[in-house]
């Protein structure tokens, strides 16, 4: 898989260690940024790996910042997103198995390396159930679709 990947200034350190998790895996990485630890707006790098995964210039994606959540709500502004904040392998593996998540989002500060490292393993290894969860992710896009903004981009 290609898997867009994302961060903020927090996570810096984090990515590296995704990056070369991701690779020993077998997967292409389009590393979207940051590499600095000089402060940066998180919504910038959510919004590249959203619109990356939702153009299908890659599989999937995968957000870090502090906490997970701010990626994961300017994630989910793109139509076509499904992010989830995930803290464990449950969560990760429901959020593909239930939900069909597309974009995993980390926290850097709150979740230790190798929960990380397992979470991620899980989130890209588990399949979609379909079935009744098709029929609801199926009523998540329907809306987007009714009441998304044409305009562009702003």
């Amino acid at each position: 898989m290609k898997i867009a990947l994302g961060n903020d200034h927090r996570g810096v350190p984090v990515k590296q260690r995704v990056i070369a998790l991701l690779k020993e895996l077998g997967h292409e990485v389009l590393d979207l940024g940051t590499n600095s630890p000089a402060s940066v707006d998180y919504p910038d790098y959510a919004v590249a790996v959203a619109e990356a995964v939702a153009r299908g210039e890659a599989d999937r994606g995968i957000l870090i910042c502090g906490t997970g959540h701010g990626m994961c709500i300017a994630a989910n502004k793109v139509a076509g997103i499904r992010a989830t904040n995930c803290r464990d392998v449950i969560d990760a593996e429901l959020s593909r198995r239930h939900n069909n998540a597309n974009v995993l989002c980390l926290s850097a500060d709150l979740v230790g390396e190798e929960m990380s490292e397992k979470m991620i393993r899980v989130w890209l290894t588990t399949e979609f159930e379909g079935g009744r969860h098709a029929r609801r992710t199926e009523k998540i896009s329907a809306y987007e679709r009714c009441h998304m903004k044409t305009e562009g981009h702003c």
